[in-house]
């Protein structure tokens, strides 16, 4: 499937850690075909090194990252390149940040229950996450009001499809 390029679009797939991220937001890309853009690839070394201890990341520390997250994904939409931008932005106060009031930029919402997603993490091998740290994700959470919400219970093509769905039915891409 593939859209405009005079119109190019991006989504920004949120959720905690664990909660597909990375597999749904590469699903999607490829069935859009779209670039697919993972934000756990642009962390410094330093914030890697930092949660890899189980430490948790302060606004601090996360704002550079997000800025420029927003600047690699409004730079693909000035070349005419669509996007979707896995990202947990759990608050608001990030997803604003990567958002830049930008109607072409589409927010998606993985929703999870603490126990499915600890569950899927206990399975994951080679993820600088730590398990200890959902607890922490969870209480960070501060669920959109403004997303396309879709609830991670099915696989991830069906979440795919509810996506997609979702994105021309409400935001007519």
């Amino acid at each position: 499937m593939k859209f405009d390029r005079q119109d190019p679009k991006a989504v920004v797939l949120m959720g905690v850690s664990g909660s597909g991220k990375t597999v749904v937001g590469g699903l999607l890309a490829e069935r859009l075909d779209w670039l697919f853009l993972d934000a756990d690839d642009y962390h410094p070394a330093t914030n890697i090194s930092k949660m890899s201890s189980g430490k948790a990341l302060s606004d601090e520390d996360r704002n550079p990252w997000l800025f420029n997250l927003r600047e690699l994904v409004q730079q693909r939409l000035a070349e005419g390149q669509s996007s979707v931008l896995a990202c947990s932005a759990l608050k608001k106060s990030y997803r604003e940040i990567l958002l830049a009031n930008d109607n072409r930029i589409h927010l998606v919402y993985l929703a999870g229950s603490f126990d499915l997603i600890y569950s899927r993490m206990q399975s994951r091998e080679g993820h600088y996450m730590k398990e200890g740290m959902l607890r922490s994700q969870f209480a960070t959470l501060e669920p959109p009001k403004d997303a396309i919400e879709v609830l991670i219970t099915s696989g991830p093509e069906c979440i795919v499809d509810t996506i997609i769905g979702a994105l021309i039915q409400h935001k007519g891409i």
